[in-house]
């Protein structure tokens, strides 16, 4: 109940910070089938309820199964994070920008990026999520989930990329915890 007033704008950043947290975790290397287990779960209930939940906020069934994913996400994460979260936390530290909307505006391209390492996993997920078995169809279904949510495409959307400092961001991502 507390969500239900939750903005559409707040509902898609929270929505996709959850999602690229059971990502990251199912995708982050080493042995961990409980951490797995929820994140790939986590995902399904991204798909099947972040839209609900973006266009009707009183759908209390999305909102609460939006609520779960998120806890799982954060449980899954305790295998790891990665390169989606350690290029944000720089971006959200220096520019103010909401965490979850540049977790989203990083995803297609840190999957894209890591997809030689991740692509066995990423297929996983298709077919739990009943996707077409390839990358690519993961990457569309990112892809449109983002313009449904009116994510922005860019960073230049949301922040004045002539004022980044790209020496002390790098530092940062390089640095930030997740990267490992």
């Amino acid at each position: 109940n507390l969500t239900l007033d939750l903005s559409p704008r707040l509902t898609a950043a929270t929505g996709m910070d959850a999602l690229s947290h059971n990502i990251e975790a199912f995708c982050a290397p080493g042995f961990h089938p409980m951490a797995d287990g929820i994140a790939i779960e986590g995902i399904k209930l991204i798909k099947n309820s972040l839209i609900k939940a973006f266009h009707d906020g009183k759908d209390l069934k999305a909102r609460s199964e939006m609520l779960a994913a998120a806890s799982m996400g954060s449980t899954a994460f305790q295998k790891g994070l990665g390169t989606i979260h350690s290029l944000s936390h720089p971006i959200n530290a220096q520019f103010n920008v909401h965490h979850g909307l540049t977790n989203a505006i990083f995803m297609p391209y840190v999957l894209t990026f890591n997809k030689e390492l991740i692509e066995r996993r990423i297929i996983k997920i298709c077919d739990y999520l009943d996707l077409n078995k390839n990358f690519e169809s993961f990457l569309d279904w990112i892809l449109e989930l983002r313009q449904e949510l009116n994510i922005p495409h860019k960073l230049s959307d949301v922040i004045d990329t002539n004022k980044m400092n790209l020496d002390l961001l790098s530092k940062m991502a390089l640095n930030d915890p997740s990267t490992p």
